[in-house]
């Protein structure tokens, strides 16, 4: 999201159902409430918004989306109206940083499901399947990956999105003072640092549900 937020030809947006989500399910997330007091929560009002007509001076907007926000509620036609790309990275370390503010996650919680889901359903939508990045990819190489990326997005690549000035954005949701502390730091892509901590053992029947799920993603991805 800073990569594609430092173009001065983009617009970001910050995870736009997730009020939506927060009010629907009743999950005690961080911040909850503050979520869904100063975002939308209405998803049709969300979706009028992400299909609109861009801002001056703008010619491409960068939804950041999770996909669990997406519950099987919110109808999917819409987004035949966008271009999409999707973000995978491997569960065990997906888990162990999910496990710090969501200590019992579970499957839905990881978005996984929902994320081969939506894969399926926008490839066949075109008949085109989207491209795929894998976090740990883009650590290693982010300029290769990012413009691996922009050349399948048929977008050019910009040199501004592998460095940008620390702190918040405008553009980031009120949850980011609980979520976003290491990204706010940030200025560029770290190195690739694999993590050693062992999977809790509570959480690997999970992990093993999720590896399945990432395995179908992963196969696919940019190389």
């Amino acid at each position: 999201m800073r990569a594609w937020g430092n173009r001065p030809d983009t617009i970001v947006i910050d995870e736009p159902f997730y009020a939506h989500y927060l009010l629907r399910t009743g999950l005690p997330h961080p911040g909850a409430d503050e979520v869904i007091a100063r975002h939308e929560t209405d998803w049709r009002a969300v979706v009028a918004q992400l299909t609109g007509p861009l801002p001056p001076g703008k010619t491409l907007v960068y939804q950041k989306h999770m996909t669990h926000h997406l519950l099987p509620e919110i109808d999917r036609a819409w987004l035949r109206h966008l271009t999409h790309a999707f973000l995978i990275r491997d569960p065990r370390e997906m888990l162990l940083s999910l496990v710090k503010n969501i200590p019992e996650p579970t499957l839905q919680d990881t978005g996984l499901p929902q994320q081969v889901e939506i894969y399926e359903f926008v490839s066949q939508l075109n008949d085109l399947r989207p491209p795929v990045l894998d976090a740990r990819d883009v650590l290693k190489n982010p300029r290769r990956m990012l413009g691996l990326l922009c050349d399948v997005l048929h977008i050019p690549f910009d040199e501004s999105m592998l460095s940008w000035p620390p702190g918040p954005r405008e553009t980031d949701g009120v949850w980011a003072k609980y979520w976003y502390h290491s990204v706010e730091r940030s200025t560029t892509f770290e190195s690739y640092l694999p993590k050693n901590e062992a999977t809790p053992h509570h959480l690997r029947p999970l992990l093993d549900q999720c590896m399945r799920l990432y395995a179908q993603l992963h196969e696919v991805r940019l190389r």
